[in-house]
């Protein structure tokens, strides 16, 4: 009889250090509320019309780098799930910035195989 099982999904890493935390807020609001922010800045030194062009581009590169941080620091088998801007801060903190998290989360992830493993068996 084969048994199918699901994948456990590893939670969002939780942060623990104040850099990491202002860190993780600064990249949230980043991906949240740069291209508006660049948008009223380019209709008030220029015109409405090249704040248009800047918020639909910015919208892009934004959507760019939110995708390519998503896809490098999430694990592979939970990019599926939506996630929001604030989980993908974190997630880019805690696994490429901040080292804190990393060894709680391998461990997990180790069990994790090594009960796979058994199972199999």
């Amino acid at each position: 009889m084969e048994n199918n099982y699901i994948d456990l999904i590893e939670p969002t890493p939780k942060l623990y250090s104040k850099k990491c935390k202002f860190t993780a807020f600064g990249i949230k609001i980043f991906l949240q509320y740069f291209t508006v922010f660049a948008a009223f800045a380019a209709w008030y030194l220029y015109d409405y019309f090249i704040a248009g062009a800047t918020l639909l581009i910015l919208y892009i590169v934004v959507g760019i780098i939110r995708s390519k941080i998503r896809n490098s620091t999430i694990p592979v088998h939970q990019r599926e799930h939506h996630y929001t801007d604030e989980e993908i801060a974190k997630w880019f903190s805690a696994k490429a910035l901040c080292y804190e998290n990393i060894i709680t989360s391998n461990e997990s992830l180790l069990h994790n195989e090594e009960q796979k493993d058994l199972e199999k068996i």
